[in-house]
This record gives C-alpha cells, structure tokens and sequence, in this order.
C-alpha cells in the first residue's frame, strides 16, 4: 500500500477481515462481524532465526478469525516496510501497547529507540498480561547503548533483565543439540488441570529443548516440561541422558514496582512449531486465560489459508517480503 492512502479492508471468505495501517508498517486481523470478544492482542514479531514473522501472523488469523480475538502484529522492517527481522531496532506500532489487552512478545536481542520501549515498559507497569515465546526469554540487547535508561533489560544486566524480571529466565543454552534433537512437551501432573493445558495432550516441535538456569524461580508454576528426542522426528524416542526442563510455565510478577502482572512464557514456539496443533491450542488457551474469558474446552485451532513455515536459522526468512503481504487477501 502506498503511503498515505486510507487503510484497505479485505474479506476472508466473506467472514473475518485484516487492515494494513495507513502507512503500511503493521497489520490488524478483525474479528468475524458480530463475533467480536471484545479483547485486543498485540503480537510483537522480531528474531532473527525463528520466524516469528510467518507464526504470529498466522496464529493472529486464528485468534481473529475463529476465536473474535482483535489482533495486531508489529514487524522488524526497514524504512521501506520490507519485513527485515535482522533490524533490531525499527518495529513501528509500539504506541498499540496502549490499547492492547494481551501481548505475545516474540523478541531477540532488539534495541528500541527510547520512545518505543517506553510503550513496552508502561504496558508491564499498568500490570497487563504477556506471554513470552521462546527467544522472548532474551528479547533485549543495549550493549551499545548501554547509556539508555532501558539499559537494565538487556538480556546481560544484572538480574537477567527483562526475562529475569519477568519469567525468571533470560538466554542460558541448549540442551537439546541444536537442530539434531526435537522437543517432546510433558504435562506436569501437578499442574495438569491448569486451563491453558485445556485439551492438550500432544505438543511436538523440531526446535531444541532450551536449559535453564540453576536458579529457576521457585514461584513458577511448570504447565508443561520438553524432553529431549533422539533426533527430529516425533516418533523418535526420549535421549534419557538429557533430563527434562521447564518448557511452559507461568510467573507473577512486577517490573519498576509496578503492578504485578501474569507473565506465560514458552520457550517452544517457533514457526515450525506451530505446526503442532496441541502447541496451538496452548497459545489460543493461554490468550483466553491471560485476558481473563473462560477457556474452549477444545479449541478449534485450525490454521487459516495455507501455512507452510520456512524452517527456523540464520537468515532463513523469506527476502522481499513487506508488511502488506500478510493482509489477507
């Protein structure tokens, strides 16, 4: 879309709706007409090796389409609106935080301007929800700007910044061999009537287990442990050397001593990932027990228009590609 011109509205299937801001650097997923649940969740994509730019996207639509969850998501972009999730520093749309009702953070090391994070920072001081995906555990990076005075979430600061603060983790290993060894989800027992576990009984994915931290809090609640799988299909058995780590689990807490706020973190969840339905149903039932809606008893999670994830490393995303083209057409 050029800039300047009113927002476009497209029709899916005659039911659910996306708008591209007027500039063009993000886009809005409506609800069906007359389905609307009335929350809003603001999606913010940028890592450089998950491809959080094609799996939020598509879990908007779900949210959006079947769900009646208002669904926004932020890229990493150059000036131009190419989507680029090597600029850690341009996400246009971080003033949407303000209205947003749930936000999914699915950051790696970006550096926002000041005037960005602000919008971030006030959201978790106003006690909102989020859910923490993945990388998310290390989402900033200010060893260049370390004069800022966002300076204290980056992922080096003390404490483990913003991931310390919030899920008690922040970037530590792998303890799954990268790119060899997939992850298979283990419900915990004590945990397995929690509502975002609410039908899910098979989560699969081809990223890695991550480890944590011998100092894992013990005020997190483990919904869901990954074990490590001998290689990268799911039929593959467990490798019993590797034991099991916390993978899902949930964690109040207050930031700049604001109010405290519920923090889900994941550290399954790329785009490839999201290929398992079960990890689907997850993240749709941890939106309605973060906003506060009584969870489906099994949500419907099928994916929306064709979804074929590019697979998760460096400089693997899809060149080209602008902000436009996840509107649905």
């Amino acid at each position: 879309m050029v800039g300047g011109m009113k927002p476009m509205i497209a029709v899916l299937v005659g039911l659910s709706f996306s708008v591209l801001s007027q500039a063009g650097q993000w886009v809005v997923y409506e609800p069906q007409a007359g389905k609307a649940n009335g929350k809003h969740i603001v999606m913010l994509s940028g890592d450089e090796e998950y491809r959080s730019e094609e799996g939020l996207p598509q879990m908007g639509k779900i949210l959006s389409q079947t769900h009646g969850f208002k669904c926004t998501v932020l890229f990493s972009q150059d000036a131009d609106g190419t989507i680029n999730p090597n600029n850690q520093t341009n996400i246009p749309g971080m003033h949407l935080l303000g209205t947003a009702d749930l936000v999914v953070n699915q950051f790696r090391f970006r550096e926002l301007p000041d005037a960005d994070m602000k919008h971030f920072v006030d959201y978790m001081e106003a006690g909102k929800p989020m859910m923490v995906l993945r990388t998310a555990t290390h989402a900033f990076n200010y060893e260049r700007n370390k004069q800022s005075p966002y300076a204290k979430f980056s992922w080096t600061a003390k404490g483990g910044g913003f991931g310390g603060m919030t899920v008690g983790e922040t970037w530590t290993y792998h303890h799954g061999n990268h790119g060899g060894e997939a992850t298979r989800g283990i419900i915990d027992g004590k945990n397995r009537k929690h509502p975002v576990l609410t039908g899910v009984t098979d989560v699969f994915g081809p990223t890695d287990v991550y480890g944590v931290n011998p100092d894992f809090p013990s005020d997190a609640a483990v919904l869901m442990h990954g074990q490590v799988l001998k290689a990268m299909n799911p039929t593959d058995g467990p490798n019993l050397s590797k034991p099991i780590m916390p993978l899902v689990w949930v964690r109040e807490a207050s930031v700049n001593g604001g109010k405290k706020a519920t923090f889900l973190c994941s550290t399954i969840g790329a785009a490839t990932d999201l290929q398992s339905e079960d990890l689907r149903r997850l993240f749709v039932n941890a939106s309605y027990h973060l906003t506060g809606l009584e969870v489906p008893k099994k949500a419907d999670v099928t994916t929306v228009g064709e979804y074929n994830p590019s697979k998760f490393g460096f400089n693997t995303y899809k060149k080209g590609v602008k902000v436009s083209d996840h509107e649905v057409k």
